[in-house]
């Protein structure tokens, strides 16, 4: 500790980082705007935060400070607080251990932040108090240290505990410890207004209000970190708690003692002598405290003086009183509380969150955050709405139609009536289709891809597990050497363990299905391989019929019949082409919406450096998504309008059925018809079940990879969890052997009942890299709290619901 008898924060340690990429890539991936624009704006972010994190004392170091600060938070109107960017700092009072590492812009601000109030305070430490003007600059100092850690845990740390990463947030972030800085900053400017006046001689009643509320401010400083958690409990120092402390009843002492002059000036000697006894306990109490807890020695000084002074003055007080006044002595709790002069004021630096006039906004120009993930939001929105209330209803209406045409033979029933040789023009044309697509080279080759893609995911899954494993057994190794105060591995990994057992449970359902799949096409191969042929070939599959050409009532009724019968499919045929005419409208609306230029509009009007919410342009959204209202209403109407077909083509089919002759050869040609354009729809049902159950294969290979990265993740953290145990073991019997009887039990008791980090006196300049064991992307800054749990959306699990197998009718596989 610094021989000063005032406190200064130490910086937390920062690293060099390439933003440069990261940016870029964020640009390229989740903006309309290309990176190349904004070249110059992401280098100068490099250069800002060279010099904007701290870690130098110099006075212009604040102006810098500030001018990043400021420009932080336009960014952060600009950009998410996640952008991939991977950002580290070292703990306050601990520069060489591992840093703690998120992605999160908000990080950042709440520790440059943190810097400028630790750059305020070594600003203060620096001056010379032996004269005013050096006083002057110190208050000055350690009031814009207060106010800036007020403004860090009033703003930026609210938005740093919004983040997903809330649970990783370092404890000297924590709001008790910065409430505790913030008081004792304060505290320390109070003391040099204490100073000043005593420079001034000022009268002894002001010094003992000011005295009194210096006093009161240490005790709120070292109440925080009292009422704090055990683990931000035992960040600060020994000899930090012990100065606090010791600084508390210091000033008590001194308000009493000043106290005690003025009630001598009033010929109140037994109130006098009172005060007296209470400022020497006091004293004495402070020098304890001071002594035990190996404060500097400039503090130690300062309270032998005032225990001096006290023991003299009440010394003479008693003796006087003995021998000529002879007053009572009032009991302490008698004695009216010291009022308080509160001078110290908290005071925000005027640049922290505005810039100088003429100041170039980095990504000035750029559609901010919330404008840009409104856009987003719409996009979505649009995308849904046209599959889930267009697109989608209408193939199943399409479907719902062809099915019930199929189980009623029909057109073919008609068409072996209508045209008793040769093939109808409907069924050439499906065979023609599935011929130049290649049906069934198409369906063996994405079956092999389908097989590919499922054995990818078993891969990773199997991948993850091992990582589990692996963890178990360094559990196991670890728990015979290390008094591990942890739950097993086995317990411990139990949610990740049914989340692995839910994934393998879906995708042994979707082998299932996609082995349903196959044995359909076995069962069809041989009639869907039968379209592909010429058509040639496929008419001489189908028989001729012979129908006689005498006209009789019945074969009259049987062919108005039909008639009805054609026409009603030639409606619905309309139907359908009227219907996908809608729908490729639809789309070709989503294609063009472009709704950039409303949300730029609307995000002009807001004010600058207001960070702007996607909910802010909902009303805009809603007007824009309007436009799709007249294609839900005609799909909607269109269902009706089919419903209504189907019913009368139910009917009469039914009549035409009965008064169709019973002629073998028309049965016959109406059955191989039949057959084909069956074998039509299994080609399509077929093909859609592959497409589908690839896409479910690669959409689930994604959950799976992160499910993979959250088992490395929590067993990163177990490992840690380890090294920091073992590291922390071999640092407590050092500490046992050179700090042994040194402390009373009173400090013993005040530490937590794992392990105390010792002071560090020194603060090494920060390397320009992370220590290696720092490199993982991602180091947990909170060892002794443990991870999330697991069933939190921090691990990014996502829902997936299991596709239905494929029946008789229609296999589907998506998620």
């Amino acid at each position: 500790m610094s021989n000063s008898n005032l406190l200064f924060i130490p910086f937390k340690n920062s690293y060099n980082i390439d933003l440069k990429e990261t940016v870029r890539r964020y640009l390229q991936d989740h903006t309309s705007a290309h990176p190349d624009s904004f070249k110059v704006d992401i280098n100068r972010w490099q250069e800002l935060r060279r010099d904007g994190v701290g870690g130098t004392v110099h006075k212009d170091g604040t102006d810098k400070m500030n001018n990043y600060h400021a420009q932080l938070l336009s960014i952060l109107t600009k950009l998410p607080s996640d952008i991939g960017l991977d950002i580290s700092y070292a703990s306050v009072f601990s520069p060489n251990t591992i840093p703690v590492t998120l992605r999160s812009l908000a990080f950042e601000r709440a520790a440059v932040l943190f810097n400028l109030a630790a750059l305020y305070s070594q600003l203060a430490n620096n001056e010379d108090r032996s004269h005013l003007e050096g006083i002057k600059r110190a208050i000055s100092c350690y009031q814009s240290a207060a106010g800036t850690l007020f403004y860090l845990r009033s703003s930026a740390l609210a938005e740093l505990s919004d983040s997903p990463q809330e649970d990783d947030i370092p404890f000297d972030l924590d709001k008790s410890c910065i409430h505790s800085l913030e008081w004792l900053m304060l505290a320390q400017a109070q003391e040099c207004f204490w100073q000043k006046a005593k420079i001034d001689g000022f009268k002894n009643a002001l010094m003992a209000k000011l005295a009194a509320n210096t006093s009161a401010l240490y005790k709120l400083s070292i109440s925080a970190i009292r009422d704090a958690s055990p683990p931000v409990k035992s960040l600060f120092p020994l000899d930090w708690r012990a100065h606090i402390e010791a600084k508390q009843h210091h000033f008590e002492a001194v308000a009493q003692y000043r106290k005690s002059t003025e009630e001598l000036e009033n010929s109140s000697y037994g109130v006098e002598i009172s005060r007296l006894k209470e400022a020497q306990n006091e004293a004495k109490s402070a020098q304890d405290i001071a002594r035990r807890g190996k404060v500097s020695q400039a503090v130690v000084q300062d309270i032998d003086s005032l225990v001096n002074a006290v023991k003299t003055a009440l010394a003479r007080a008693e003796r006087d009183n003995d021998l000529i006044y002879h007053q009572d002595i009032p009991a302490v709790s008698a004695l009216s509380p010291i009022p308080h002069a509160a001078i110290a004021q908290v005071t925000i630096p005027a640049g922290l969150s505005s810039p100088p006039k003429g100041t170039h906004m980095i990504f000035g120009e750029l559609l901010g955050w919330g404008a840009q993930e409104a856009i987003n939001i719409y996009n979505d929105r649009k995308k849904n709405l046209l599959q889930d209330q267009i697109v989608e209803p209408a193939r199943e209406l399409k479907d719902k139609a062809d099915e019930m045409l199929t189980s009623h033979n029909l057109p073919a029933s008609i068409e072996a009536l209508e045209r008793p040789v040769g093939l109808p023009p409907s069924l050439l044309k499906k065979g023609e289709e599935v011929r130049l697509e290649n049906g069934p080279m198409k369906i063996e080759s994405w079956f092999e891809d389908l097989q590919r893609q499922a054995r990818h995911d078993f891969n990773i899954l199997e991948e993850a597990m091992d990582i589990l494993d692996t963890e178990a057994s360094e559990d196991e190794v670890a728990r015979k050497e290390l008094p591990l105060n942890r739950p097993p591995s086995y317990e411990a990994n139990i949610e990740l363990i049914e989340k692995e057992k839910r994934y393998r449970t879906i995708l042994d359902q979707a082998k299932a299905s996609d082995d349903t799949v196959r044995r359909k096409w076995d069962e069809w191969e041989n009639n869907i391989t039968d379209l592909t042929l010429n058509e040639s070939e496929l008419e001489a599959m189908v028989p001729s019929s012979t129908v006689s050409s005498r006209k009789t009532p019945e074969s009259a009724v049987t062919s108005r019949y039909a008639r009805h019968l054609r026409v009603l499919l030639e409606s619905l045929d309309t139907l359908h082409a009227d219907r996908d005419q809608y729908v490729r409208r639809a789309e070709a609306l989503a294609e063009a919406d472009d709704i950039y230029p409303r949300i730029l509009k609307a995000a002009s009007g807001i004010e600058r450096l207001t960070k702007v919410q996607p909910a802010t342009f909902e009303d805009v959204l809603d007007e824009e998504l309007a436009k799709y209202d007249k294609f839900c209403e005609y799909i909607k109407e269109s269902e009706q309008k089919q419903e209504d077909i189907l019913s009368s083509i139910e009917a009469d089919n039914e009549k035409f059925i009965k008064s169709r002759k019973d002629d073998p050869s028309v049965k016959e040609r109406e059955h191989a018809l039949q057959s084909l354009d069956l074998s039509y729809h299994k080609y399509r049902e077929i093909t859609n079940n592959l497409q589908e159950g690839i896409k479910f294969y690669n959409d689930l290979s994604g959950l799976l990879l992160q499910f993979k990265d959250s088992c490395k993740i929590w067993c990163n953290h177990r490992q840690q969890e380890i090294h920091a145990l073992s590291q922390s073991l071999g640092s407590m019997s050092l500490q046992e052997s050179d700090d042994a009887g040194d402390f009373s039990g009173e400090y013993i008791r005040d530490q937590p009942e794992a392990l105390v980090d010792a002071p560090a006196p020194s603060l090494p300049n920060p390397p320009s890299q992370p220590p290696q064991s720092a490199q993982p992307k991602k180091v947990f800054g909170k060892i002794s709290s443990g991870l999330p749990p697991l069933n939190s959306s921090e691990w990014g699990f996502e829902e997936i619901k299991l596709p239905p197998g494929p029946s008789k009718k229609k296999s589907k596989m998506k998620v």
